[in-house]
């Protein structure tokens, strides 16, 4: 069974049998003699198109599972499947013997591929581990040896100075980090949150634990903690920091801000939840409640991919003090339920678009000149509209005062090929000022 999970659904032989099995499969349902078959075939791709911009419109409009249209190569994609079961129907109603029998199966087949490269797009799930959900199944919850159930020893050294200067490795010192998951209650704001995960580094693991600088990531909408560890290869990245750094890597926390995989709070404090208040208030308090970790909000950190980019531009903007470092990979411009801005603002805050854009990152830009924030953008380079945003919010940010560096992922679209290939340039860029590195 472990031998299954692990097939990799994004690269290498799997992908291009199931693509050599479709094209076969595809000519069984299409190749067929005939003035009215090819009049069916004509049509049924017609139908298939208007379909598949009727399931973006849909996603988009009603589902509410994106505030904008899928990219077209997905949209293609979607048609493609669409097409596949037409000709299944068609085949059903005038074929005989072996086609009847055939079509539903070729049928299956297309549209498992054309699924299969749905998800090399975004690169959603990496193994069939990942889309069964085994790969994050047996992850434990957080052990705490101390008392009152937490995880804090006796401090290394003052909090004051960077880890860097404090530290030096230890033999025997393990070559990973673990990962545990965590309840992160809102205490404050009353939200409730999913299953979160901690990703907790190799120096971590210390008999004598140095006091750690702390990264909060987010992740896409939808979606769910868990994904950092699937799509966003967390640890494989984390780990590898470590090991260019002598064991030494951020507290990694991912907590849920949504509740639902399909929920959207915004990360704002609305009529939908008070999200700001959980990310601001609730998941700092816990993490150092609990945590062994540097308190020195400079050695702070926040970041996310989409939806989670968006809300790390946001903490950035709208708490500085605490989270003055960000990592924002293919964020927005401004937070967003739908792409209808009024329907955003008439779900959130009952219509009231001054409520509305005073917490919005542009807007808190505009009035706040940052001392001491530091801003890490990337987008994919085949990713049009998140690049544009990237280019507006980051020229704000520059002209707010905040360090800024921008980053375009080549080939990506708005995918997790964004963070997998820029959270370890973004962590390499911050080290310095994490205290990770002098």
């Amino acid at each position: 069974m472990g031998i299954i999970s692990n097939i990799d659904l994004l690269s290498g032989p799997f992908p291009v049998l199931l693509a050599v099995l479709a094209c076969l499969s595809g000519a069984a349902l299409l190749l067929r003699r005939g003035r009215g078959w090819i009049l069916g075939v004509v049509a049924a791709a017609l139908l298939a198109a208007v379909l598949a911009w009727a399931a973006n419109w849909y996603v988009v409009n009603v589902a509410g599972l994106s505030a904008y249209d899928l990219p077209l190569q997905v949209i293609a994609w979607i048609g493609t499947g669409i097409f596949a079961i037409l000709l299944m129907v068609l085949n059903l109603a005038v074929g005989r013997g072996w086609r009847r029998l055939l079509a539903p199966v070729a049928m299956a087949v297309v549209v498992v591929a054309v699924a299969a490269q749905v998800n090399v797009y975004f690169g959603a799930y990496r193994t069939i581990g990942d889309l069964t959900g085994a790969s994050t199944a047996n992850i434990a919850p957080l052990a705490f040896s101390g008392a009152n159930g937490r995880h804090i020893l006796a401090p290394a050294a003052p909090v004051n100075s960077p880890v860097v200067n404090r530290w030096v490795k230890p033999a025997g010192l393990p070559l990973t980090g673990t990962v545990n998951s965590v309840q992160l209650p809102g205490r404050v704001s009353g939200f409730t949150a999913r299953t979160g995960y901690v990703y907790l580094p190799p120096a971590y693991q210390a008999h004598q634990r140095p006091l750690l600088p702390v990264l909060v990531l987010i992740t896409g909408q939808p979606g769910s903690p868990a994904d950092w560890l699937k799509a966003g290869g967390l640890q494989a990245t984390i780990d590898a920091f470590a090991a260019a750094h002598q064991g030494l890597a951020p507290v990694v926390v991912i907590p849920d801000v949504n509740g639902t995989h399909s929920g959207n709070t915004m990360c704002m404090d609305s009529k939908i939840a008070k999200a700001d208040t959980y990310l601001a208030v609730d998941v700092p308090a816990w993490i150092k409640n609990t945590l062994s970790v540097d308190l020195n909000p400079r050695h702070w950190a926040i970041g996310g991919f989409s939806f989670g980019g968006t809300c790390a531009l946001q903490m950035a903007a709208l708490h500085p003090g605490t989270y003055p470092s960000a990592i924002d990979l293919s964020g927005e411009a401004e937070p967003a339920i739908s792409a209808n801005r009024s329907a955003t603002i008439q779900a959130a805050f009952g219509g009231n678009t001054a409520a509305f854009n005073a917490l919005t990152p542009l807007a808190m830009m505009a009035k706040t000149h940052y001392t001491d924030s530091w801003i890490y953008f990337a987008a994919g380079a085949q990713d049009g509209r998140f690049t544009g945003y990237q280019n507006l919010v980051s020229a704000a940010a520059r002209t707010a005062g905040m360090t800024v560096t921008t980053h375009s992922v080549p080939g990506a679209g708005h995918s997790w090929a964004v963070p997998l290939n820029s959270l370890g340039p973004a962590l390499n860029w911050l080290a310095p000022r994490l205290g990770l590195a002098p």
